[in-house]
């Protein structure tokens, strides 16, 4: 993951076939208050300003279907494919994963991290056309860091 820090600041690495957006925060709540709003697909988009929509259970082998507001047109269709309680989600397609992880920093916070990387053999041909990520990942780590502190 790029992003070494918990300030809640993006970081875009940016390679010909892949690129990779990561964001780190603290977040003074307990960790599973801040999976239960990362595996609630219904509740999303209420404290989640960058979701339109995610329809499906978020569980382990199962597809969900998010509407993102990066591109409101689009629904993409996302298979999780980790879940490990409190610490660890992924969920992706063919052209990436998404990544969120928890972890307990010095200070005894929660830091949550998500990273997405994005590519393959073809990406050079569509590259142009995906939206760059920074801005909507630290609105993202943002609202998440509200909602679970507004929640202790």
């Amino acid at each position: 993951m790029s992003a070494t820090t918990s300030n809640g600041k993006a970081a875009t690495t940016k390679t010909t076939f892949s690129r990779e957006t990561a964001v780190s925060i603290a977040i003074q709540a307990d960790a599973s208050i801040i999976w239960s709003l990362l595996t609630t697909a219904s509740d999303f988009s209420r404290w989640n300003s960058t979701v339109i929509s995610i329809n499906g259970n978020i569980a382990l082998g199962e597809t969900i279907q998010l509407i993102s507001t990066l591109d409101p047109k689009r629904t993409f269709k996302l298979k999780v494919k980790e879940f490990e309680t409190d610490k660890r989600l992924v969920w992706g397609d063919a052209m990436g994963n998404r990544v969120y992880s928890l972890s307990k920093n010095d200070q005894g916070h929660t830091v949550f991290s998500m990273a997405e990387k994005i590519g393959g053999l073809m990406f050079p041909l569509f590259a142009r056309f995906i939206p760059p990520f920074d801005a909507s990942f630290e609105q993202f780590a943002a609202d998440l860091k509200k909602e679970a502190e507004s929640i202790m």
